[in-house]
């Protein structure tokens, strides 16, 4: 599938963001589809990620502040961000597989969208 995340935007610590990824290509709704995070000098690591059944993993850092969620109908994937921080700054990348597993591992993924900025400031 082809991925295009969206939403990205500066918000001040304490608000709220939510990005969207949209994808293009058939039975979207059987994919583990994760969100990732890349911030300047750091390696990607894992946020969140959402199975078919609807099943989650959060990293502990982002537990209780940021919610994934899926519209199968829409083929979308939100991340819901609250009480953001400015350590949340990062380029936030949106991916997918087809996989019943929840992985919090950037390997396991197969299709990656483009990545959109969130900016937090203090």
């Amino acid at each position: 599938v082809q991925l295009q995340a969206f939403g990205g935007g500066s918000v001040q610590a304490g608000g709220s963001l939510r990005i969207s990824c949209t994808a293009s290509g058939r039975h979207f709704s059987n994919y583990l589809t994760g969100w990732f995070r890349q911030a300047p000098g750091k390696e990607r690591e894992f946020v969140a990620a959402i199975n078919s059944k609807r099943a989650t993993v959060y990293v502990d850092s982002v537990k209780g502040r940021f919610t994934v969620s899926r519209d199968n109908a829409e083929n979308t994937v939100y991340l819901q961000m609250n009480s953001l921080k400015p350590e949340d700054t990062a380029v936030y990348y949106c991916a997918a597989t087809v996989s019943l597993v929840v992985s919090t591992t950037t390997s396991d993924y197969t299709d990656w969208g483009q990545g959109t900025q969130v900016t937090v400031s203090s």
